[in-house]
């Protein structure tokens, strides 16, 4: 247990306190966006095997129908977002950079968009095993940014005993308010998706952190608490990265994942609270995951707030909804921390965007530092919450010494939160630097 545990706060060493920002979004509701006129699904909006397309061009489909099927284990199924036609089948921009295989489907404007496909279930009635095959047929995945297949995080490693479940509501990237104002509206689901997920992997109870400085959420999931006191909600300190699980598991039950290690070694399994909310509401309806809720925030901005929005709604859509009319270089999916800058705004909204951050001219340039060289000042060492020597990481990267980086410097147990490029002051991209050599070791081992 650490020391910080000891003095009764639940935190864990480390870290940065950015400048939040929230105060624009945090108390709007969540409000749902227009359809777009053509909507672009990618066939991998996840970690894992793209998925292959089930439809041909020219095909109606409706809304919630499933239009690509999971190809193996480590995939998910896409469902269409609206009632429409199958226009194209064809490479498309993605946030990531180079284009993807997707699917365009003209919408129809006279369609109610009701969903039409859904096969509702008896949750009561059904195993473990069945319960993940149905958590991969809804075709979900992280919804914290992550986009890791929800089933294959469900599924228990074998020789594996999870006594606990942790839900993650701390949300500590700066703007985003997306899994705040899903626990203030969205409890019943939130709570019904945990219980599914507690039945699957087994645990005994089940911990949804909190960072305290959202203390009307944790009031809202108190009054939605079962009886029996296997669900409970605990305020965690607000610092960043404390939404990185392995600092959520410090800091709420005192554990150290191993180096290398997962979550389930130590007998945890976490997730999202946007994710198990998802997973409480679309099991028992039968529903693909054709709908998410994203935080669209920053100065740039003149209609900031917490959208909910079809998946493979363009950006340039919701942009132009909430008012904006500049570049991509002023665009941000995910937050300020660990998002990337769009290279398009014609790349859709995904599974996996929690937000969109739109800076303004300003804010580019004060963040537009130069870089100079490593003046050895420690600050980013003192600021990595996995404890690593981010200086000696940045100076071998410099040297392309990534094997040396990940056998001496433990490269792999880097979680590309940022802490270390925020703090430096000489505006050294840390973080990128490692996240370019992770890269390169992963396509030299494949």
């Amino acid at each position: 247990m650490t020391l910080l545990r000891w003095f009764g706060r639940k935190t864990f060493s480390h870290g940065v306190h950015p400048q939040a920002h929230k105060e624009d979004t945090a108390d709007k509701p969540i409000r749902r966006l227009p359809f777009a006129p053509r909507m672009i699904v990618p066939l991998a909006q996840h970690l894992g095997k793209p998925s292959r397309a089930t439809v041909k061009v020219g095909q109606e489909v409706v809304r919630g129908q499933p239009i690509a099927e999971a190809d193996g284990f480590m995939s998910v199924p896409q469902h269409a977002p609206a009632t429409g036609v199958v226009e194209a089948i064809r490479l498309m921009p993605s946030a990531q950079g180079p284009r993807v295989p997707a699917i365009v489907i003209r919408v129809y404007e006279a369609s109610n968009q009701e969903v039409l496909w859904r096969t509702p279930r008896d949750m009561n009635a059904l195993t473990p095993e069945q319960i993940i095959q149905a958590v991969q047929d809804t075709g979900l995945v992280g919804l914290g940014g992550a986009a890791f297949p929800s089933h294959v995080k469900l599924k228990v490693p074998s020789g594996a005993v999870i006594d606990t479940l942790i839900v993650n509501g701390c949300e500590c990237e700066p703007y985003l308010t997306t899994d705040h104002r899903v626990m203030l509206e969205q409890g019943p689901d939130l709570i019904r998706g945990t219980q599914y997920a507690m039945r699957v992997v087994g645990a005994r109870q089940a911990i949804i952190g909190v960072e305290d400085n959202k203390p009307d959420a944790i009031a809202a999931i108190r009054r939605h608490l079962p009886a029996d006191g296997s669900i409970r909600v605990e305020a965690v300190e607000t610092k960043y990265p404390q939404g990185a699980e392995k600092m959520l598991i410090t800091s709420l039950l005192g554990r150290e994942v191993p180096s290398g290690g997962l979550p389930a070694q130590i007998g945890v399994v976490v997730n999202n609270v946007g994710t198990l909310t998802a997973l409480g509401r679309l099991l028992p309806r039968g529903e693909g995951l054709i709908e998410r809720v994203i935080t669209v925030a920053g100065p740039g901005v003149k209609k900031p707030g917490n959208y909910l929005v079809p998946i493979g709604t363009p950006l340039r859509f919701v942009l132009n909804h909430v008012g904006f009319s500049g570049s991509e270089q002023e665009v941000i999916l995910g937050g300020p921390m660990m998002g990337n800058a769009v290279a398009s705004l014609d790349v859709p909204i995904t599974k996996g965007s929690s937000g969109v951050l739109v800076l303004s001219n300003s804010e580019i340039q004060a963040e537009t530092r130069r870089i100079h060289p490593c003046i050895k000042c420690g600050k980013c060492v003192a600021a990595c919450p996995m404890h690593l020597n981010p200086t000696q990481l940045g100076l071998l990267a410099a040297k392309r010494e990534y094997d040396v980086m990940a056998e001496r410097f433990h490269l792999k147990d880097c979680i590309e939160c940022g802490c270390c490029s925020f703090v430096c002051p000489s505006s050294i991209p840390l973080v990128q630097y490692f996240r370019i050599a992770k890269s390169i070791l992963r396509e030299r081992a494949a």
